[in-house]
Order: structure tokens, then sequence, then C-alpha cells
């Protein structure tokens, strides 16, 4: 999928979005799916997600959150944003743009595709291509 995979889906809508992104549906998958996409676009991390799904009474080690949402982001249902390269959320907005991370809150809020400007992009080293690039833009309240 290149764009939101879902929002305000249902069990049954969860299910098609798995399945036609080649994933079998298991309980936990579509369980995770709902808590992921049933408010819409957002940026959430693996241990934001397990701590609603215990909420939500969903079976799920935080282990299995982790895979899942990395499976869930190598089928295109998910879009990774690594901060500082210790942190990282998920984002259910696949689409074209980029982020604000807010220092203090630790939160992520979307920046639109066409709100970042790049001039130049080096070439990939031989062999490679570039896939996305990601502009994660540092933000704190001002003092």
């Amino acid at each position: 999928m290149t764009t939101h995979a879902a929002t305000q889906s249902t069990g049954k809508d969860v299910t098609n979005i798995l399945r036609t992104a080649g994933l079998r549906p298991t309980r936990q998958r579509v369980s995770l799916a709902e808590l992921l996409y049933s408010k819409g676009d957002r940026h959430i991390s693996a241990e934001l997600l397990h701590e609603e799904a215990v909420a939500a009474d969903v079976p799920v080690s935080l282990a299995t959150v982790y895979n899942t949402l990395h499976q869930f982001t190598e089928a295109g249902l998910l879009r990774e944003v690594a901060i500082d390269g210790n942190k990282t959320y998920f984002d259910t907005n696949v689409s074209d743009h980029h982020h604000f991370f807010i220092e203090g809150e630790n939160r992520v809020i979307d920046i639109p595709g066409e709100g970042v400007g790049i001039d130049a992009i080096p070439e990939a080293p031989d062999g490679m291509e570039i896939v996305r690039v990601d502009v994660v833009v540092r933000v704190r309240e001002k003092r």
C-alpha cells in the first residue's frame, strides 16, 4: 500500500487489509491491527501499543508486538520512523511525508510531503537505489 493503510477499521476490514498485504490474519495480528488503525493516523511505539493491547485484554507479549510491527512495516502497512537510532515509532500513514519530533514529549507529528524541500540528494552507491528520504525535524517549546 502506498497510502493510508486504514482508518477507523473494523475487524473485517483489517482482515482484508492483512490478506491483501500477504499476511495471514491471525487473531493477534487482527487485534493489534484494530488497535493500530482504529484511531486514525498516528505514530506509536511498540511499548505503547503493548500497553494498549494489555488494557484491551489482548494476550500478547512485547516481543510479539515488535515482531508484528516489523511484519506490518515489511508488508507496507506501516512506516518506521527512527529517532536517534534508539527510539522507533511506527506510522500508520505510509504516504510521502516527513516528521517533527517534539523533544521532552517524545512525540512525533507529520509534516506534509510538500512541507520540506530537498535540493540535492547524493547518488546511491553502486548496486544500490534510494528507497525513501526521511526528514525528522526536532522541535521543543521556546525557552
